[in-house]
């Protein structure tokens, strides 16, 4: 059977304000969804991530040398992503360059996966039905009242695991917060905490020490995201587990983290590490050091792919701020969440139907 090629690739970015803002700084989300049109008249739709800075070089990337590297392809999204690799990654291998070819490689695996008439999980070979979730929230700037309240809607949705920011001056306002959290959900839920690499070796050694009556279940970013050796240092001195990698771009990178035995946990983003392709092999690899992979953020996506990984994983719900949440979905989605869990529904492809009418589009 001959695959159809690719004959065009358009895009278009749009601005999704957050209800509960990611901080001063962040009032809102960008997402750029593009699609891939191919010569039997049928087209993928697939996206890509930003929450601040850089969609309007995502899109100009895209449209651009992204669409000229993949033109007149076989539509195989793995083969495609090799191709267009080569042509772009010039431009840097990581940031930019990997947000850009996301777009391109979900849309091939929109296409494929409707082709064959089920969802993305079982196109990917699904090996379980359902995957717990953990509350998650950008939550630093929240006064204590607030994260309790936040704290309080998580139990109430039945979540068995959270995650909380860490990170204030003092860890002893850290370890307030925390045991005002533990106090409301109970100590069978899971706790995580989130340091947003806030904090470097000495400070991270103290503010460890200080919340370990916490029992947490794992630090994520204590130090600066390309900080490989501090990270290794850290893990082997003070037992906590750590978690990385929505900052790791490419496959290289994690290799790098998973050789050294600097992680316990990693949490690629689709997006930002370049689409579905990717990030199976980096689900592959962690496999092979025992690692688990719990897929960053994005639980319409990741969720159908934490449905295909080789080991048990988590999906990671921020609060309110799943692409059905920012309003962007005409529909519910491809997942649904309920008592903790996440289930797929079945829908053929990746299930995104963007409310392209109600959205805010970005101005070129």
């Amino acid at each position: 059977m001959t695959l159809p090629k690719i004959t065009g690739v358009t895009a278009r970015a749009f601005r999704a304000p957050l209800r509960r803002p990611w901080g001063p700084g962040v009032p809102a989300n960008h997402v750029i969804v593009a699609e891939v049109a191919v010569d039997d008249g049928r087209t993928g739709t697939g996206f890509t991530w930003t929450p601040q800075a850089g969609a309007g070089a995502v899109l100009a990337l895209l449209e651009q040398d992204c669409a000229d590297a993949v033109l007149g392809l076989p539509a195989h999204p793995e083969t495609v992503w090799d191709v267009m690799w080569a042509g772009v990654h010039e431009a840097g291998s990581g940031g930019v360059t990997t947000l850009a070819m996301a777009a391109v490689d979900t849309a091939l695996w929109d296409l494929r996966a409707s082709a064959a008439g089920h969802s993305l999980a079982d196109e990917l070979g699904r090996r379980r039905n359902a995957v717990p979730v953990y509350g998650s929230g950008v939550n630093l700037h929240y006064s204590l009242p607030e994260l309790v309240a936040q704290a309080e809607r998580w139990k109430a949705k039945g979540y068995r695991a959270i995650k909380v920011k860490v990170g204030h001056p003092d860890p002893a306002t850290d370890l307030t917060r925390l045991l005002a959290v533990r106090e409301v959900v109970g100590p069978e839920v899971s706790l995580m905490i989130d340091a947003n690499q806030r904090w470097d070796l000495l400070r991270a050694r103290h503010a460890l020490r200080t919340l370990a009556p916490c029992d947490p279940c794992w630090i994520e970013e204590p130090l600066l995201s390309d900080d490989l050796a501090g990270h290794a240092r850290l893990r082997r001195e003070l037992g906590v587990p750590v978690a990385v990698g929505e900052n790791i771009r490419t496959l290289h990178g994690f290799r790098q983290w998973l050789d050294a035995g600097a992680c316990d946990v990693v949490q690629p983003n689709v997006a930002r590490v370049g689409g579905v392709t990717p990030f199976r092999r980096i689900a592959e690899l962690a496999a092979l050091h025992s690692v688990p992979v719990y897929p960053h953020l994005l639980p319409e996506l990741s969720g159908q792919l934490a449905c295909a990984l080789p080991l048990p994983s988590m999906v990671e719900e921020v609060e309110d701020a799943s692409f059905g949440a920012l309003g962007l979905l005409r529909d519910k989605g491809p997942v649904t969440v309920e008592a903790g869990e996440l289930r797929t529904v079945g829908r053929p492809g990746l299930g995104l139907e963007f409310a392209f009418d109600r959205l805010d589009e970005v101005a070129r």
